[in-house]
């Protein structure tokens, strides 16, 4: 089974996709993150500013992420370098993904790419107060990666902001589940579980 988690920058992919690793460890779940497939710097789209625009669908290597994950989905292990943010190439960790019954694909463009989305099994699309995210992202960027408040805002309202209501927020009504992180986040992942459960006996009973 591939599940797919979707939702915009500081939503909640990353916890939720432990939440979900950690209900089904039984099946030692293989961990797919869109992340790992960003391109090298040099060859990221600028906009009008000159400034590097990392919220766009041309930022990652949609070929090399399709071709790995139909790998995963036929079994076959792959080698992708683990993202680091503002680490050099070189310094990139190589490591390597076994395929197992259940693989949880998590990232921004998840949806927007079709040759990942027609590999899903079934969707998740996170859906979170705008304010809430741009505090995760203001409290993350210059914590952990050291940028200013005013390169955060910059980013927020002239690459985040359209990007997502462009390539990411279409899909909402779309998915198979609509995941509210907020105060119904534990109520939500309760019945997140029952449809997986639904969706992993009807996988077991046709093998």
């Amino acid at each position: 089974m591939i599940i797919g988690i979707c939702g915009g920058s500081g939503s909640g992919k990353t916890t939720l996709l432990r939440r979900i690793s950690t209900k089904y460890a039984e099946l030692n779940p293989t961990i797919f993150s869109l992340d790992n497939y960003y391109l090298p710097i040099e060859k990221q789209l600028k906009d009008e500013n000159g400034e590097i625009n990392f919220d766009l669908p041309t930022a990652l290597d949609e070929e090399k992420l399709t071709s790995d994950l139909k790998k995963l989905v036929n079994g076959e292990s792959i080698e992708v370098k683990e993202y680091f943010f503002n680490a050099p190439p070189n310094k990139n960790v190589l490591i390597t993904l076994e395929s197992s019954p259940l693989i949880i694909v998590e990232g921004l463009f998840l949806f927007y790419f079709k040759g990942v989305r027609e590999l899903l099994d079934y969707t998740i699309f996170i859906d979170v107060d705008p304010n809430v995210q741009l505090d995760r992202r203001l409290y993350r960027d210059q914590e952990s990666r050291g940028y200013s408040r005013e390169s955060i805002l910059y980013q927020w309202k002239n690459h985040v902001l359209p990007c997502f209501e462009k390539y990411v927020h279409p899909y909402e009504n779309s998915s198979d589940f609509r995941f509210r992180n907020d105060h119904r986040a534990d109520e939500d992942f309760d019945k997140l579980v029952i449809e997986l459960n639904k969706r992993l006996d009807t996988i077991d009973s046709t093998v």
